[in-house]
């Protein structure tokens, strides 16, 4: 087993539809647009998932979860991370922080920040005070400015499984 920590990063964008739930970090946000995805859309999991296989040296979400195969239509973003954090387990490895940021024009996350923290570290089996969450805006530039995508950025420190 090797000593110390790994670090990984995940980013992932999805285009706004109207009509579509709009799942984030785990929590249902209201909203008349959601992300449109193969599987539920959550960017923000998927960032957190791409960053615990970036860690683990594991690739990225999809090769593991390709959107070209019919089992992961619809699939819930948290059984997909706790795919990756079970292969990461599998090589050693166990989420120790995270820190999350979601740059969004509408709508505005503040009365949920604290809901998705507490539920990005209940899906990666920590306290809430290993992770923190952001909310941005991208003062109006490029399509997460018009309104038309969402974008999440995620961090994740992996340390060695304790027996």
């Amino acid at each position: 087993m090797s000593v110390g920590v790994r670090v990984g990063i995940g980013w992932d964008l999805h285009r706004l539809a109207p009509g579509r739930r709009f799942p984030l970090g785990g929590v249902e946000v209201p909203h008349s647009k959601g992300p449109e995805g193969h599987s539920d859309g959550d960017p923000l999991l998927h960032a957190v998932a791409d960053a615990v296989l970036g860690a683990a040296g594991l690739g990225d979400i999809g090769d593991r979860f390709p959107p070209t195969d019919p089992k992961w239509k619809g699939a819930d973003s948290r059984a997909l991370l706790k795919e990756c954090l079970a292969a990461a387990r599998a090589l050693g490895w166990a989420p120790a922080q995270a820190d999350c940021v979601v740059v969004l024009e509408q709508p505005k996350l503040g009365p949920h920040k604290d809901a998705i923290r507490k539920s990005v570290a209940t899906a990666l089996g920590l306290p809430g005070s290993a992770v923190n969450f952001k909310a941005k805006t991208a003062e109006g530039l490029g399509p997460v400015g018009a309104g038309d995508a969402v974008e999440a950025h995620a961090v994740v420190v992996l340390e060695p499984v304790r027996p």
